[in-house]
């Protein structure tokens, strides 16, 4: 099919710093959208770090540089002008702000385009969000008639929001997917990067993949590390996410001293895969909104076993191949780590094994590019 002849779609995003939602995009485009369909992504705010990675795929990316939670005369303007010129068939927002903008966007475009929302969060109440933030996700409420399809990424995340009175009748669930060719076990890119580190192969290492956000619990992680470090002698805990970094008081200072060499405090990074190969349990400590987490699929799918909370869809992607423990519970965190690292190497290999296997059983990237696709297809068909 040549492009004059695709379906064009528009995803409208809050921004493109690394996260859940915004890996969930690139990997869809990656692996098939991006053929299947004339694409590109409009950013509220930056093109963070992975415009870059979208532009290498031949996406245009059109930042609008919102600083507050609402848009300004001038990113209005912007919105208007590129939906015009594009003039796209169909509009996906993704997370709550991006879907408002969707909305939008179809009411400023040519031909009234279709309209598409991907809502990635669980919903336990309001009172842990921001007031702003609040206050949108009220707005997605009031505006959900307006979809003509609302996807989510978790069962759970569904069954919340429309308990909420998001409306029901457009509710789809999609899961994420995983590309288990990209995403596999590398016994020497392990050796490379825990060289880099500075920790040895024999060494047990936790990872913990999240950016600085209360939700993600960063605090009660490292305080259950401290626990497992204190009893476990040889074991290292790294922390990869946006502003967790040496600097950050508020997590180095729960460390004692003497245990400082045990982390490592990457921030953001773009080579995630590598470094769950490098990991050898990979924990998820948040205390809510997650929906479906992604980082809990490339765990798995890279071979790594998993603790986390249970917190979204957390327990039905795990299953039986890892622990999962209730949220804001640090004992009950730090007793699942060190069980999971008194394992024999070859048992957490076994976990591993069924982890890797459930995944490509249930959420195969390319299984899941073809739910988006054929929804895609059917909204244009009917346009």
């Amino acid at each position: 099919m040549s492009v004059s002849t695709k379906i064009k779609i528009v995803h409208i995003i809050t921004g493109l710093t690394t996260g859940g939602a915004e890996t969930a995009l690139y990997n869809l485009l990656l692996g098939g959208l991006v053929d299947l369909f004339d694409s590109r992504v409009i950013s509220l705010r930056t093109a963070g770090t992975m415009g870059a990675k979208l532009d290498s795929l031949g996406i245009p990316v059109v930042v609008l540089g919102m600083e507050g939670a609402l848009p300004s005369r001038g990113s209005l303007r912007k919105l208007r002008r590129e939906v015009r010129a594009f003039k796209p068939d169909l509009i996906q927002g993704w997370m709550y702000h991006g879907n408002l903008a969707a909305t939008v966007a179809t009411l400023l475009a040519p031909r009234r385009p279709r309209l598409a929302w991907n809502i990635r969060h669980s919903l336990y109440g309001l009172t842990a969000e921001k007031l702003m933030t609040r206050q949108v996700i009220r707005a997605n409420r009031f505006f959900s008639n307006r979809p003509d399809v609302i996807l989510y990424n978790s069962a759970l995340s569904q069954e919340q929001h429309e308990t909420f009175g998001v409306k029901s009748k457009f509710g789809r669930v999609i899961p994420n997917g995983f590309d288990l060719e990209r995403l596999r076990p590398s016994e020497s890119t392990a050796r490379i990067l825990r060289k880099t580190l500075g920790i040895s192969i024999n060494s047990r290492v936790v990872g913990h993949v999240a950016r600085f956000h209360p939700m993600k619990n960063h605090v009660g992680f490292v305080k259950a590390a401290v626990q497992v470090g204190s009893a476990i002698g040889d074991v290292h805990f790294v922390l990869v996410g946006r502003d967790v970094v040496p600097g950050n008081d508020s997590l180095t200072g729960l460390v004692p001293e003497a245990m400082l060499k045990q982390f490592h405090w990457l921030g953001d990074r773009d080579d995630v895969p590598d470094l769950m190969r490098a990991i050898d349990i990979l924990c998820l400590s948040s205390s809510w909104g997650e929906g479906f987490p992604n980082v809990l699929g490339e765990a798995m799918a890279t071979g790594v076993p998993c603790v986390a909370t249970n917190v979204g869809d957390s327990a039905i992607v795990i299953g039986d191949t890892g622990l999962v423990v209730q949220p804001c519970d640090e004992e009950s965190l730090a007793v699942a780590l060190k069980t999971m690292l008194d394992m024999s190497v070859s048992d957490r290999k076994l976990l591993g094994i069924a982890a890797r296997a459930r995944i490509a059983e249930r959420y195969s990237l390319k299984a899941i590019v073809e739910k988006y696709a054929a929804i895609y297809e059917g909204l244009a068909s009917n346009h």
